[in-house]
């Protein structure tokens, strides 16, 4: 996964919310999802993905997230999440994530594929041309 450091980034920034902390006084694992999850809708903004869903009914489905957890996240913080396009498929694209910490540095690393599907076929769907060409400025 490393090697995407050098490509274009997606970035996002979230605040940790006390909420966030689970009984260790630690950001609970089942929390980097969610971030993972806005940094992926915050990438499918900047290609345009947000008018192709509600125009053609075509969009994107998780269809796998991982994370390697490299240090715990405590509130108060600020995460910045730089998202990677590291695959981009016919049908599906793979981000990878890296999470840091304004404390700590890198706190987290992740993936995830999404599979580009039609709500009104009900079926896997190319991706389109159009957020292809979007997509491949990430790929540099």
């Amino acid at each position: 996964m490393e090697q995407q450091l050098n490509k274009k980034a997606s970035l996002s920034k979230i605040k940790v919310r006390w909420g966030d902390m689970d009984a260790f006084n630690h950001v609970n694992n089942t929390v980097y999802f969610r971030y993972f999850e806005e940094a992926r809708v915050h990438f499918f903004e900047e290609i345009g993905l947000k008018n192709l869903i509600y125009d053609e009914k075509i969009g994107p489905i998780l269809a796998h997230t991982s994370c390697q957890f490299v240090q715990p996240v405590n509130y108060p913080d600020t995460l910045t999440i730089h998202t990677y396009l590291k695959k981009l498929g016919e049908s599906s694209l793979i981000n990878s994530y890296r999470v840091f910490s304004e404390k700590k540095g890198i706190v987290a690393k992740g993936e995830s594929v999404v599979v580009f599907f039609d709500y009104h076929a009900q079926k896997k769907a190319p991706i389109p041309q159009i957020i292809k060409e979007k997509c491949e400025t990430y790929l540099k």
